[in-house]
């Protein structure tokens, strides 16, 4: 089948079938590239399932990039606190602030200067220039690759095969509706040619796909397997006289820099702590970490930090992570 074939009948599927999602817009470019701008962030890394309630409330608190730019990050954190990959909320406020600052709140339009804006890497560019403005971009992410790879059944391990997966990608591109075939391509490989149990039956491109109905179609494409690192640390929630706790703003840089914690650490940094016998485990992308958590009753802790009322402490953003070990200690809470 002709790849001009391919492609409309990819996009008359779309029509049909492609889901409603709170950024989506039909028929073109969005109207409001900052909405573009928060959902292509957000998706980075997140499924839509979990993205849509955080973009919405999100977007109810800063509705446009001045709004976004003028917040302080501490209030940017509260509002993405859950989501994780706590990076992408840092580079959000700085991309709002040079888009204000730089562009008068406008968002640029070329490859070069949309690359400058923090958090912005080659699918986040292509994405947000097909969806924002309707250029013949062409989005390649993990669901790109897979439908690629299966359309065509190439079996090589992908990493030796990227850039011929990406050409086909780019040929099979809409340029005159591009900002269509982008949702549409995203939207088949979330929906049908999933990585397990592809619905080949429902795909536009059935006929023409090499792997369909074939045995081994889950396993295409060929990945390496990543084995996670395992580590073990310890969480110390530490209480004053007055039931007061202890809290820390994390200064390290990586994926929780800026947001509230308990203090923890990979070495015992407390000879009179009490092991609670609780442990939370939480999955960062290539690391699984378990926290074995520990109580303490002080009145001063050295360091930074400082003791907040409990009643206070969601007026603070914390990670995921931290809110597991409150959990433990507070499970009513």
């Amino acid at each position: 089948m002709e790849k001009q074939n391919l492609t409309k009948k990819l996009l008359d599927w779309y029509a049909l079938n492609g889901r409603d999602l709170p950024w989506r817009f039909k028929g073109g470019a969005h109207p409001d590239p900052y909405v573009i701008f928060i959902s292509e962030i957000m998706l980075q890394q997140t499924t839509v399932k979990t993205v849509i309630p955080y973009f919405e409330r999100f977007m109810q608190r800063f509705p446009d990039v001045y709004a976004l730019a003028s917040a302080s990050e501490d209030e940017v954190y509260q509002y993405w606190q859950g989501l994780g990959y706590y990076s992408r909320a840092r580079s959000l406020l700085k991309s709002a602030q040079t888009v204000v600052r730089q562009y008068g709140g406008v968002f640029p339009q070329s490859e070069k200067e949309v690359a400058e804006l923090k958090g912005f890497g080659p699918y986040t560019i292509a994405s947000f220039l097909a969806l924002a403005y309707n250029q013949p971009t062409t989005v390649v992410d993990g669901n790109v690759m897979r439908i690629m790879c299966r359309l065509y059944h190439l079996k090589e391990p992908l990493d030796t095969i990227r850039e011929i997966v990406k050409q086909k990608a780019v040929e099979l591109t809409s340029k005159q509706h591009p900002a269509d075939y982008a949702s549409a391509i995203m939207d088949l490989g979330a929906t049908v040619c999933t990585p397990k149990n592809p619905q080949c039956l429902l795909c536009p491109w059935q006929k023409a796909c090499l792997s369909a109905g074939q045995p081994d179609v889950e396993q295409i494409p060929c990945r390496k397997k990543i084995d996670k690192k395992e580590i073990c640390s310890y969480a110390y929630v530490i209480f004053n006289r007055y039931g007061d706790v202890f809290i820390r703003k994390r200064t390290e840089k990586g994926l929780l820099s800026g947001l509230y914690e308990f203090p923890w650490s990979e070495d015992v940094l407390f000879a009179n702590a009490v092991n609670t016998g609780q442990t939370v485990t939480h999955i960062f992308t290539h690391i699984k970490l378990t926290l074995k958590i520990y109580t303490i009753q002080c009145d001063e802790v050295q360091g930074e930090g400082c003791f907040v009322a409990v009643s206070d402490l969601k007026k603070y953003a914390f990670s995921t992570l931290m809110k597991k070990v409150w959990q433990k200690i507070n499970p009513v809470s």
